[in-house]
């Protein structure tokens, strides 16, 4: 085999939305309340391969906004993409699959509850970028132990 056929190779071949879901339990009431809340999130990165090079990986952020009176709203939405992923060392590919990969989906799913939130009449919520090297790494720690 020729040397670029052994070279690491890494595409997206495809990125869209798996799964939505949200809730406004206290609608309507909620919106003659104070707007005073706090953030639950939740994140799971799921992964599979799916043919001999390509690999499919799912960001699952469940994002629960409460205030004094409950849950203003929970979303959850599932952004998923398609890899093509080759010639990489085993010791890089659950870097590639746990860190890299979801922070490749992330601003997708980032813009998808903000917008969210919007149409349900809630101020955006604007995640925070997430360190996926950390998450994954505390992961680890914790299979571990």
């Amino acid at each position: 085999m020729s040397e670029e056929a052994l070279a690491p190779h890494f595409a997206i071949e495809k990125m869209y939305l798996r799964d939505l879901s949200f809730e406004s339990p206290l609608a309507p009431k909620v919106f003659t309340l104070p707007f005073d809340s706090t953030l639950d999130l939740q994140v799971k990165v799921e992964h599979d391969q799916v043919g001999e090079h390509h690999w499919h990986v799912s960001l699952r952020v469940t994002a629960t906004v409460r205030i004094a009176e409950g849950v203003a709203f929970l979303a959850e939405v599932e952004q998923a993409g398609l890899f093509a992923i080759a010639n990489f060392p085993q010791a890089d590919m659950q870097g590639l699959l746990h860190s890299y990969c979801p922070t490749l989906l992330f601003p997708y799913l980032r813009e998808t509850i903000a917008s969210l939130s919007l149409k349900a009449g809630f101020p955006p919520l604007e995640l925070q970028p997430l360190n996926f090297d950390q998450l994954h790494q505390e992961q680890m720690a914790q299979a571990q132990a």
